[in-house]
Formats: structure tokens, sequence, C-alpha cells
């Protein structure tokens, strides 16, 4: 299958619509009496006593929202620049029947033209927004998180063939992977190795729907790989 028909087939599959949802201390002062005995004035900003006033810990809800600042959510349609910063994101733990689908476009037309890139995900996305998006659409997909660009793991020998993308030396080990194929009751295994997160065509190292079994050698230069609709893969070499 070559790039272009591939990126034409999701983008045709999943376009819908979208319902909209965003997401996003307090300190008390305590005032001291004026010395009466000294007939001298004391400043209302003199510092409280600990047990009682001064700035509060935060709640564990406001830490946990601190947590998730560069999170969104799986469902709703998003603008760049305001209901997130342009960087990379990930989503995991779709299934192929919750239709988990993604759109990134250029402006709020909702006209085809102005797709960048989408995808209908199972397993696991990575998705890079950058500052010339606009807009992002998700569609019943598992919330989104913010990737650290210096994130590092226990990167596996071994990926689901319905995983979807796996961030090598983090999620993945580079190396020679094997897999029997297509599932069974799949009837199109496909794998591509990229070089972003763009989904662009030029992000596409390499790419192929191997019919049978299938050798693939990923390179510690990749920065990601794909595969749906196979059988496991596992490192031989």
């Amino acid at each position: 299958m070559s790039h272009a028909s591939r990126l034409t087939r999701t983008a045709l599959a999943g376009i819908g619509t979208a319902l909209a949802l965003v997401t996003l201390s307090a300190c008390s002062d305590t005032d001291t009496d004026a010395d009466k005995n000294k007939g001298k004035s004391t400043s209302s900003s003199k510092p409280a006593d600990s047990g009682t006033g001064g700035t509060k810990e935060k709640s564990p809800e406001k830490k946990e929202e601190s947590k998730k600042a560069g999170a969104f959510k799986g469902n709703g349609t998003f603008e760049v620049g305001k209901d997130l910063k342009p960087g990379t994101y990930r989503t995991s733990g779709n299934s192929s029947t919750s239709g988990c689908y993604w759109e990134l476009a250029k402006d709020s037309s909702g006209e085809t033209d102005s797709i960048i890139a989408n995808d209908n995900v199972t397993g696991s996305s990575y998705l890079t927004v950058k500052a010339s998006a606009k807009i992002l659409k998700s569609n019943d997909c598992k919330d989104w998180e913010a990737v650290d660009p210096k994130a590092t793991g226990s990167p596996k020998s071994e990926a689901k063939g319905d995983g979807g993308m796996f961030k090598v030396g983090l999620d993945l080990a580079p190396g020679t992977y094997k897999s029997a194929g297509p599932a069974e009751g799949s009837d199109n295994c496909y794998w591509e190795r990229t070089k972003d997160a763009e989904h662009g065509i030029d992000s596409i190292i390499a790419n192929e729907n191997p019919e049978g079994s299938a050798v693939v050698t990923i390179s510690a230069k990749d920065a990601y790989f794909k595969t749906s609709g196979c059988a496991d893969w596992k490192k031989t070499g």
C-alpha cells in the first residue's frame, strides 16, 4: 500500500463530529491587633501564625490538577494555543471497538481540505502538535497526556501486533523483529517506521502490508514503530 492511499483512506474513514470539552490557591492573611501597651501601630502584613494563616498548602485536588496540566480529554474539539500547548501527546488503551479517532486541522471549517493529519487508533498513538495547527479533534479516545521528550524507560523486546505506536528507546528496543503476519481474524496487517509523530507522508521511513510472515529491523534512529492487525512482534536480533 502506498503512503498516500493509506492516509486518504484514514482521513475519509474517521471524519465525524465531536463534543467540545475544555478542562482547566487561596491565600489568607490574618491581621494582628495594635500594640495598645506601647501605643505603636503594627503592620497587618506581619506573617501569620503558621497554624492558622499564611499561604495554605494546595489541596489534593489542586495537586492532581497541576500534575495533569499537560493532559486533555479523549472527547472534544480543542484550540491549539488555548486549550492545549504545542507539543507531543499520547493516548493509550484504545480498543478496536471504541472507534478512537483524532484529527489535526489548520482551521475550524470542518472541511476535508483543512485536515493536516488524522488516524483511527487501536492501542496507543503519539501525536506531535505544532504551533501552526489550529484545531485538534478527538473522538472516543482515552485521555491524552503530554510526553516528556527527555523521558526514559525500560524498552521491551516484544510488541502487540495491534498495539498502535511505540516510541523507540522508550516503549520498544531497537532491533530486528518478526511477526507471523496478519493476526487471526484480521485481513490487514500493517507496520510502519517513522521519524516523528507528525503523521505526514514525509514522516514515514518505511511501511508494509505483509500477507504472510513479516520481518522488520527497527533502527535506534527511528522515532516510532506503528503496527495494526498483525500477530505479535518478537525481537530476534
